[in-house]
């Protein structure tokens, strides 16, 4: 289909940033801690070491070069990101509903990672980890009201500093008023603008969303309503048309651009337009068993819940699952219409994961399987090879740098990310990770999961503050072993049977280690602590104070 041009979406917003209050970055970064400042440093180490030729460094040298000619001309990257999108729901993947023909079509296109792992099962920690390469506690965002520190280096200003044009749309959590290098940015104050200018046909009927004040069968929209708006007013849509409108203006511009096109779908109240109720059926949703250890450590807000309300949540999820992937269809059509797809690498994710039943929950917030892994994919014609599906373990922090070895750029340092870009293209030797870890401090809680076992270790002793306590007495320190082979439903906790005590005790040294070794700059371990000491220590939640106003 065309890109729109400006006048087909006449009375939009404009993309000048100087009317948007949140577009211009605000930050006045200090010189030693600047995405150019960081720039220098790898450009001047990588050359005093030989490790690159004169065409690279002069790229490396960032966009204040005289001479900009490079080697290749820089491509474009299109990052994609949807709000709990959980792993194994697409087509591609044997999903029975088959609710995402166009991610199916994306995924034949490009690489499917099979087992990919978000860093936290979080909104706001696991979109922070995605733009730094940091894992969340490193990054000083792992709770939802967090803000994100001016001080931590984004994709944003490393692509600014590249000297690419910078743009993220939607949701970003960044719980704050700086763009961090995003010289354009959109929001939901954006498109509430835009519905006042342009008030949907038919009406506005939207319903107020009052999590934890409603009952969970109403805020979790058991019985399946639409948004109350008509497509094109959508929050989902607006967002992609301006990625529309973005890909017009500045696609076949003088510089690159870096472009972050990010959703607040398929989160709860999981919305989707006027005249997609009949989709799925809730009848035709299986509901999980649940057995008593689930009932003893289920939230206390989902005990209520009926089997047929669980299937209609579930109805509800897939329905504004195919809502968000039509369009994002529509979005990786524009960019082919725009004849920019064979400069341009595609990244889609989704943020989390997410329970719809299992273990009784209806939530991410946990490190079962649903709740941390997500779908990842990565398309780029002629350059990423076409239909492939890797199997290895990857996990979300590994995007930005992937993708910037991907597009022949540099990539900042001390990034706790891997360059999987040999991975990506199948090349001889190429290798995931050995085991994944993510993070959830609210619970303090943490997981380790190789190919075939997961180790989950939690304190027991915080209350928690984001409305998913038990209502029932603290449980105290706990672990729990899971093979993943055997038992890939995770009801049977290994972790107490001596004959894998040799192998808990394994994954117990490779948690401490990813938790101990990437606390640069944070507070310091406390000596003398044993293994498992510590890791209670470090899974304690430690993000700065928000700013006074």
């Amino acid at each position: 289909m065309p890109v729109p041009s400006n006048r087909m979406l006449a009375g939009s917003p404009p993309l000048s940033w100087s009317t948007h209050p949140h577009g211009a970055d605000r930050r006045r970064p200090l010189p030693w801690r600047s995405g150019r400042a960081h720039l220098e440093l790898a450009w001047l180490l990588a050359t005093i070491l030989g490790l690159i030729g004169p065409s690279v460094s002069k790229a490396w040298a960032g966009p204040d070069t005289d001479n900009r000619a490079r080697s290749k001309a820089p491509a474009n990257l299109l990052l994609i990101i949807t709000d709990d999108h959980r792993g194994g729901t697409l087509g591609i993947e044997g999903d029975p509903r088959r609710a995402t023909p166009n991610l199916d079509v994306l995924a034949r296109q490009g690489v499917l990672f099979e087992r990919a792992y978000c860093n936290s099962p979080l909104c706001t920690a696991s979109r922070q980890s995605v733009i730094t390469g940091k894992l969340p506690h490193a990054v000083g965002v792992t709770q939802l009201q967090t803000r994100l520190s001016d001080e931590v280096l984004t994709l944003g200003e490393w692509f600014r500093d590249l000297d690419y044009r910078t743009a993220a749309l939607g949701k970003m959590h960044f719980n704050g008023p700086s763009s961090h290098g995003f010289a354009l940015r959109l929001d939901t104050g954006d498109w509430a603008s835009y519905l006042r200018d342009h008030p949907p046909v038919g009406g506005d009927h939207r319903r107020p969303w009052r999590p934890f004040r409603d009952p969970a069968a109403v805020w979790l929209n058991s019985d399946c309503r639409s948004a109350g708006l008509p497509v094109e007013s959508m929050q989902t849509t607006f967002y992609v048309d301006r990625a529309l409108e973005y890909l017009n203006e500045y696609g076949r511009g003088d510089r690159p651009f870096a472009l972050v096109v990010s959703f607040y779908d398929p989160h709860s109240p999981f919305r989707f337009p006027d005249g997609w109720e009949a989709r799925f059926r809730p009848e035709d949703f299986p509901v999980p068993p649940v057995s008593d250890q689930d009932r003893r450590e289920q939230p206390a807000i989902f005990a209520p819940l009926t089997p047929d309300q669980i299937r209609g949540i579930q109805a509800a999820y897939y329905t504004s699952l195919s809502y968000v992937d039509a369009q994002v269809g529509r979005l990786v059509r524009g960019l082919d219409a725009a004849g920019l797809s064979d400069n341009t690498l595609v990244v889609y994710v989704g943020d989390n994961g997410y329970m719809l039943g299992e273990h009784g929950r209806i939530e991410k917030h946990c490190m079962y399987e649903p709740a941390v892994r997500v779908p990842l994919i990565l398309r780029w014609p002629g350059r990423v090879p076409a239909g492939r599906r890797v199997t290895d373990l990857v996990e979300m922090i590994d995007i930005y740098p992937t993708a910037l070895s991907l597009l022949d750029r540099p990539a900042p340092p001390n990034l706790h990310g891997r360059d999987l870009s040999r991975l990506v293209r199948g090349e001889s030797g190429a290798r995931g990770r050995d085991a994944v870890f993510s993070e959830y401090t609210e619970n303090e809680e943490a997981m380790i999961r190789t190919a075939r076992y997961k180790l989950i270790v939690g304190t027991g002793r915080r209350l928690r503050q984001d409305g998913y306590a038990t209502g029932k007495p603290l449980p105290g320190p706990y672990q729990r072993l899971y093979d993943l082979a055997d038992d890939p439903n995770e009801t049977h906790d290994l972790s107490a049977d001596p004959r894998f005590r040799p192998l808990r005790d394994d994954l117990l040294h490779r948690l401490h280690d990813r938790l101990t070794s990437t606390r640069s700059g944070l507070e310091p371990v406390p000596p003398g602590l044993s293994t498992i000491e510590a890791i209670h220590w470090c899974l304690v939640p430690r993000d700065p104070a928000p700013p006074r106003p």
